[in-house]
């Protein structure tokens, strides 16, 4: 992907706010989940003044070049990942505006502020993240569906407006996504603690007989956006061709993609961190009458750590790219760059650690916050096995799971 100079001053304008509006909380605040109005702090903030989110006047400019949300998500993780998952995790709210006129109604006026946090429940207790096999039903019931079942590990759930829940369809034994706003439609929340993100709150959600209308229904949302005459790519702040990667590759696996490919950028993003402050460290440190930078197995520890990062960061613009263009390996590479920049995360904040010696250890020092960080990233969206099976199902057209 080439940074031009728009996309340049966006990263140097993010970089700027991040370190005078974020940065400076991070110490204080990472050690428990971020409340309702702290994360709509970041929000409008964010909104006004970089023109991030998912509002409409905001969302077309900054997803219609999905470079802009690779570079968003790469430089915020690099400040603080908690806080990258909390903002991206908000995306369902962007349906807001195409649901039923109750949710419109409930929602419109936070969605439009940046006021409205958003959240996707997918994995379930019983089947992680296997979609074929969902426990949590809807039931057609007259203009209505009923949802009954747990979703696990949901970003966001203790705080969300809206969710975008993955259900199977009783009527249709199809596999399809609602949207549930906790107004009109109330589930209950549980909070879940994690050694790492551990800012951005995450929970398990409780769907026991909640009404959904069924304008609420994507696929219903996305037929009564036509009807009214928006073509697909109106509808979402996405271009064509991505609008058109959406359907091709079903709902649920192109969202999966496009997840994938921010927690890849995420990865780099800590990466690149833990690198940053192991350069720094090697430059000041002293041992054995010199600069620990000086001495050849810390060169080649950082050796390692460039090469990681880097390559991590053409894997995931080019996954960027792939998705930009429609193109029929998007789904691949998404799986690809997730799985390798994750794992690789893992091994450059483990050596950032070993550059630092005990003070890498020590909460005094961000490398120990880096490492815990890192090792949530193998998990979510799909482990890292997963992903191989992906690539392999992709490359091979035999899958592991039949």
């Amino acid at each position: 992907m080439r940074i031009d100079e728009e996309r340049r001053f966006f990263r140097d304008s993010l970089r700027d706010f991040l370190e005078e509006e974020v940065a400076p909380d991070v110490d204080e605040k990472d050690d428990e989940a971020l409340s309702k109005d702290e994360i709509i702090g970041y929000q409008t903030k964010m909104k006004e003044e970089l023109g991030i989110g998912f509002s409409p006047d905001v969302a077309d400019d900054y997803f219609g070049d999905l470079a802009f949300y690779g570079i968003g998500s790469e430089e915020i993780s690099r400040v603080w990942p908690s806080l990258n998952v909390t903002l991206n995790m908000s995306f369902p709210a962007m349906f807001v505006e195409f649901a039923s006129d109750e949710t419109k109604d409930a929602m419109m006026g936070k969605l439009e502020t940046g006021e409205i946090i958003g959240g996707l429940g997918v994995s379930e207790p019983k089947s992680g993240t296997d979609t074929v096999h969902l426990g949590t039903t809807a039931r057609p019931d007259g203009d209505e569906y009923v949802l009954n079942g747990q979703k696990t590990w949901v970003s966001n759930a203790p705080v969300a407006d809206v969710l975008l829940v993955a259900a199977h369809n009783e009527e249709t034994d199809a596999r399809e996504m609602f949207l549930v706003d906790k107004e009109n439609s109330p589930f209950e929340t549980s909070e879940l603690h994690k050694m790492g993100w551990k800012a951005s709150p995450t929970g398990e959600v409780y769907l026991d007989d909640v009404r959904v209308p069924e304008d609420n229904n994507l696929s219903k949302m996305i037929s009564n956006a036509v009807v009214e005459g928006k073509s697909l790519n109106e509808m979402l702040p996405y271009p064509q061709s991505v609008v058109d990667l959406f359907f091709e590759l079903k709902p649920l696996n192109a969202i999966f993609a496009f997840m994938r490919t921010g927690m890849a950028l995420m990865a780099t993003g800590i990466s690149q961190a833990a690198l940053d402050d192991s350069v720094e460290y090697a430059k000041d440190r002293e041992s054995f009458g010199k600069k620990i930078g000086e001495h050849q197995l810390i060169q080649e520890k950082l050796y390692g750590m460039k090469a990681k990062t880097e390559a991590s960061r053409r894997l995931a613009y080019h996954a960027i790219d792939l998705l930009s263009e429609a193109d029929e390996d998007a789904r691949l590479m998404s799986s690809l760059a997730k799985g390798y920049a994750c794992e690789k995360c893992n091994e450059v904040t483990y050596e950032g650690i070993q550059v630092h010696g005990a003070m890498g250890l020590s909460e005094e020092y961000p490398l120990e916050r880096y490492h815990r960080d890192a090792r949530v990233m193998t998990i979510p969206d799909g482990t890292t096995e997963v992903q191989k099976l992906i690539v392999g199902n992709e490359m091979l057209g035999l899958s592991a799971y039949s």
